[in-house]
């Protein structure tokens, strides 16, 4: 191998992750392109301030990951995490917003929204669920997963999907908003264990992706 053949190879294995960010507020547009520049392994490339092309912006950009806001006048960040789930089912879609409501809570989720982080998150906090996401988790703030699990307790459901109980566990952990890394030190058990569960969780439950489980449980209240 040449070196320019091993250049190129260390190039492409450091690129960083692309993101794009939607939000209506040019000042939290410019200061969080400026967090994810700031960080070696994302990068910012493309800022915009509604969803009305959010198709062909994402067409365009090819991003790793979007940041979604909720309200934009010009298209709704609901409307447009379902649109851009619909075309691209394993491109995750954060929802940033400054509500914890519950309707939107699970609004967002059943749109295909990969996880859901408040404004106030930290910047420390705000990276590392972005970092989850990228990594198949559902990053959730606390007060979110506090909520999801609130509603979980309050009706169980009657059919369990053939899911034993370590799978019920795991996807539990999953809508908490854990990566498989964090899943795996939490149950003491192997990275591709913890992938082989969740393999099966996806055969039992018709699924495809780590979103559309958690959004799946939520809606029929299986863990």
């Amino acid at each position: 191998m040449t070196i320019l053949h091993v250049s190129l190879t260390l190039y492409y294995c450091t690129m960083p992750n692309r993101i794009i960010i939607f939000d209506d507020n040019r000042d939290r547009l410019d200061s969080v392109s400026m967090l994810l520049n700031v960080a070696e392994d994302l990068e910012c490339v493309g800022t915009y301030l509604n969803t009305a092309k959010a198709l062909d912006i994402v067409e365009q950009t090819r991003p790793d990951l979007v940041l979604m806001d909720i309200d934009m006048p010009g298209g709704d960040g609901i409307e447009g995490t379902k649109l851009i789930r619909s075309k691209y089912p394993n491109l995750p879609v954060i929802i940033q917003t400054i509500f914890d409501d519950n309707s939107r809570i699970f609004d967002c989720l059943r749109a295909g929204a990969s996880g859901y982080l408040l404004k106030k998150t930290t910047p420390e906090k705000f990276l590392q669920g972005i970092r989850e996401a990228l990594e198949g988790g559902a990053p959730m703030s606390g007060s979110i997963a506090s909520k999801v699990l609130h509603y979980f307790q309050e009706a169980k459901p009657v059919d369990q999907y053939n899911l034993t109980p370590r799978e019920l566990e795991i996807l539990s952990l999953l809508v908490q908003g854990n990566s498989y890394k964090m899943i795996a030190q939490l149950c003491f058990i192997s990275y591709n264990t913890v992938s082989n569960h969740i393999h099966k969780i996806y055969e039992k439950l018709y699924v495809n992706s780590a979103t559309e489980a958690v959004s799946f449980a939520i809606k029929n209240k299986i863990v």
